[in-house]
């Protein structure tokens, strides 16, 4: 590669930076920071503990965001100075490094131009995600079982946590419905994507004529709120249970009633927790999804309306499926919203999401 050649390419790259440099605001961050850093000075700062957290924990993240644009801001300006240096001296041959250092920050750039996606009110959050059978008896049960540990892979190939809140077995194989929690920054941002029907199309393993079988499961993907968003929810609105929870397939049945089941009346919404050891601590568990899933029952109304308004509006039903996944008489994954598609089956449902996820977040960008 030319010097001039190189030099140009690291201009782009400068422009690109600084344009998104705008489009973050990281000049008012900076600003906002400072602000929030002199609330934390103040003597009566921790009063209010919830409070101060959030204000702490909005700084760090907001400090964590400037740092990152600053550091790769100032790499580029040395880089081109670097590079302007190289090319009126030719003693000083510094190109090879050059061509590597340019490299280096275009990969990181395009890294973090990923997360300028990420413009939804509650993409940072952690995620709630559930996994639903739908038509198709034992296939559909299986194919469920194998969303879950598509789902799991991709999540730790995220670096995500992940913990199983409620899971019910199928009756002969796989599973009828889970429920995990996801925890990492920008969890909901990256499953968000998920968040619909999924149609499997292959030879049956429970057909003994070995025969092609159309199955569907449903993904539901909400975001965890925060504990200062108020959602009200009326005592006489719910329904309480309490049941034994119990391990895989029926093992290890507790002897006291630590399981919680609540169904929100009005709504039908209902919300099962047995992950944690007290009937306290899974009654909190199960009002806070609960909660989520009032608010996002909210916001998807207002989402309706508008799209009706526009018309737009599709019924959420079976035969919406938002992605299907071929493993006969071809391979083939395909959004059906995006249009994208991956050949590799086996390593899409082995966690290989990201060109799903990407082409979702550049549509709805």
């Amino acid at each position: 590669m030319k010097e001039s050649e190189i030099i140009s390419k690291i201009k782009i790259l400068r422009d690109k930076i600084i344009e998104s440099w705008g489009f973050l605001e990281i000049d008012k961050k900076i600003e906002q920071t400072k602000n929030l850093e002199a609330q934390m000075s103040q003597k009566d700062f921790w009063q209010d503990q919830n409070q101060a957290k959030q204000t702490s924990q909005k700084a760090s993240d907001l400090k964590s965001e400037i740092e990152t644009w600053q550091k790769i801001k100032n790499e580029i300006e040395e880089l081109l100075e670097l590079g302007q240096m190289d090319a009126k001296d030719q003693e000083v041959n510094l190109r090879e490094d050059i061509e590597k250092k340019y490299s280096e920050l275009e990969k990181k750039f395009k890294d973090l131009e990923f997360f300028l996606l990420f413009s939804g009110l509650h993409d940072k959050n952690n995620a709630i995600l559930a996994i639903h059978a739908g038509t198709g008896g034992v296939d559909a049960m299986d194919w469920a079982e194998m969303l879950l540990r598509m789902y799991l892979r991709y999540c730790d190939q995220k670096g995500f946590k992940t913990e199983i809140i409620d899971k019910v077995a199928g009756s002969e194989a796989g599973i009828k419905s889970v429920v995990i929690e996801v925890r990492g920054s920008f969890a909901y941002g990256n499953l968000k994507s998920e968040n619909g029907v999924h149609r499997l199309v292959r030879i049956s393993p429970f057909d003994a004529e070995a025969m092609r079988h159309t199955s569907f499961a449903l993904a539901e993907v909400i975001p965890e709120i925060e504990e200062d968003i108020k959602v009200e929810i009326k005592s006489e609105d719910l329904k309480i249970d309490t049941f034994r929870a119990s391990g895989h397939g029926g093992q290890n049945v507790q002897k006291t009633e630590s399981a919680v089941r609540i169904v929100h009346l009005p709504t039908k919404i209902t919300v099962v927790c047995q992950s944690e050891r007290s009937q306290a601590q899974n009654k909190e568990r199960a009002m806070k999804i609960l909660k989520s899933k009032l608010l996002r029952l909210e916001e998807t109304k207002l989402e309706a309306e508008k799209k009706q308004l526009r018309g737009e509006f599709t019924e959420a039903v079976w035969g919406n499926q938002i992605r299907s996944y071929v493993l006969q008489p071809y391979h083939l994954v395909k959004d059906h919203r995006t249009e994208y598609e991956e050949s590799d089956v086996d390593g899409v449902l082995d966690g290989k999401l990201e060109g799903f996820v990407e082409s979702y977040l550049k549509l709805k960008f």
